[in-house]
Parts: C-alpha cells; sequence; structure tokens
C-alpha cells in the first residue's frame, strides 16, 4: 500500500502539483488519468523517485519514501517495478538478456538462477518461444510484454505503469490490460497505472485517481465515473463519441425508468 500525503510540486514559480493526497490499495489496479499536461507524470515521477516534492510524504507500506537513508532506499527500489511507455528495451541484448537486466543489477544469484527466474518471466507473460529474438525482432505488443517480465522479474511489491498501452491497436491494449491486471492479483502488488486511455479505465480501473490542472479532481471506481457529476471529469471522460453515445444511452435508460 502507498500513501501518499499533501504532495506538492513547481518548476520556476509554477505550481505543477497542489497538495495531492491519495491512497494505493494492494492487490488492485490504481489508475491515475488526466489529460496532457495535468501534472500525471510529474506526479509518477515522484512516486518512483525521478523528482521529489517540494513538500508532503510518500508511505510505502509506513516507510517514508523521501527520508529513507541511502541502504533503505536501495532496498526499497528493489521492490519497484516499471513499465516504460516505450518498453525501453535494450535493442543490442536478446529479449532473454532484456529480462535478465535487473537480476543482474540487483542480486547475487549464480548466472543459472537469474535466467531461470527470467525464463519464469517470459512464460508468464506467454512469450517462452522469444527468448533469443531482439527487440527489433518482435511486435510492440510483444515488446511490451517483454518489458512486463522485466518488470517483474524482482518479484517487486509495487509496479508502476506509464502509459502501458501507448502505440498499441485496440485488440492488443485489452491483452496488455489483463495481464497488468492478472499479475496484480497474483502477485497482490500495488500497481499504480498512468493512462489517458478511457478503454482501460473502463476494463482495470478498480480505483481511479483523476488529476486536473494540478489537483485531485475525483476520485472512485470505474463503476462510479460514468454516473459521476463532476464536470471536469465528464469533458474528459466524455470527450469521444464512444462515451457520448453511452451517456446518452444511461440518461435515456434512466429516464424512461
Amino acid at each position: 500500500m502507498i500513501h501518499v500525503e499533501n504532495i506538492n510540486k513547481s518548476f520556476e514559480g509554477k505550481e505543477i502539483l497542489k497538495n495531492i493526497s491519495a491512497v494505493f490499495d494492494e492487490g488492485k489496479t490504481n489508475l491515475v488519468i488526466g489529460r496532457s499536461g495535468s501534472g500525471k507524470t510529474v506526479f509518477m515521477k515522484i512516486l518512483i523517485g525521478l523528482l521529489f516534492p517540494d513538500s508532503g510524504e510518500i508511505l510505502y507500506d509506513q516507510r517514508n519514501f523521501i527520508s529513507l537513508r541511502r541502504k533503505e532506499l536501495k532496498k526499497l527500489r528493489t521492490e519497484m517495478g516499471m513499465l516504460f511507455q516505450g518498453s525501453a528495451l535494450f535493442d543490442s541484448m536478446t529479449v532473454l538478456e532484456n529480462v535478465m537486466f535487473p537480476l543482474d543489477m540487483f542480486t547475487k544469484d549464480r548466472k543459472k538462477e537469474r535466467e531461470q527466474r527470467a525464463r519464469f518471466c517470459l512464460e508468464r507473460v506467454n512469450l517462452k518461444e522469444a527468448s533469443d529474438l531482439y527487440p527489433s525482432e518482435i511486435s510492440g505488443g510483444m515488446k511490451k510484454r517483454v518489458a512486463i517480465a522485466r518488470a517483474i522479474a524482482l518479484n517487486p511489491k509495487y509496479l508502476f505503469c506509464d502509459e502501458p498501452n501507448s502505440g498499441l491497436d485496440p485488440k492488443t491494449s485489452l491483452i496488455i490490460d489483463d495481464l497488468i491486471r492478472d499479475i496484480t492479483l497474483e502477485y497482490n502488488m500495488t500497481t499504480i497505472i498512468n493512462t489517458h486511455d478511457m478503454n482501460s479505465v473502463m476494463n482495470i480501473g478498480e480505483k481511479i485517481i483523476f488529476i486536473n490542472d494540478g489537483q485531485k479532481e475525483w476520485e472512485g471506481s470505474k463503476d462510479q465515473i460514468m454516473s459521476s457529476s463532476n464536470k471536469e471529469l465528464n469533458d474528459f471522460v466524455f470527450a469521444s463519441d464512444l462515451f457520448k453515445r453511452v451517456k446518452k444511452m444511461e440518461n435515456t435508460f434512466v429516464n424512461e425508468g
């Protein structure tokens, strides 16, 4: 579980995040949504330590991330898995070597044990047959699955996903969504996903936080989002014709009922 308390962040006098507090539950897919420039990317960078807030606290199971000593911070980082927007695979490494990379960096296991763990993770994302291929030889969807395998190689307690469906077709996006959700449940991880993909929100959004202009504007579940009366949220959610039609059908059903 991750507790975020009163996070503020400014750049050159401009407020980017304004007093954001939230709780991200373990064993659930926690989604952070918002328009481009809303602050959600800065928020995730702060959560994983790429940026530091001007004020506030981040508690990883009661451990204050911001005030940890170097040794404690290193240990906590081994408990984090990260799925980057562009997959961020190493082109010069095979698929297996890419998945082994965090094991090589952060464990003292023998090479045989590291390789066994990497192959297990590849099998978990249904890519056992791709271990000897290079990133240039596999599809975008397969790259995402390799990146997920690498993200779970250290058996993390916390999984962060930045726009995991960026550049993928709708069918492949659903596969990635389902895989992230299943792994979250299987390993009881605290998973936080940055996304603007409303299909992902409605598919796996167990807990959703909407950030607007640097502030937490709304919080709820995918079942609550369609009936929300929050204007800013509705403008974001129903920007597409599909969700506008869904909303109209819901209103018609309610009125007729």
